[in-house]
């Protein structure tokens, strides 16, 4: 997904042609948000998938 947005984002600055600095500058602060976002997504997306085996627990203390 990342990349499909990277492309996009691309397209459009090439299709506008230089922009201003701090524009340039918010672009990249999102690309970085998004790119943190994707990964947490993906951290949990493989926690998730992993199996955990089940322990047995007791009736409790004694």
């Amino acid at each position: 997904m990342l990349r499909t947005v990277e492309e996009a984002m691309s397209r459009v600055i090439d299709y506008w042609g230089d922009l201003p600095s701090p524009m340039k500058e918010a672009i990249e602060q999102f690309r970085t948000q998004l790119g943190a976002a994707i990964d947490s997504v993906e951290f949990v997306r493989r926690a998730l998938d992993r199996e955990v085996p089940e322990t047995e627990y007791g009736d409790g203390p004694p």
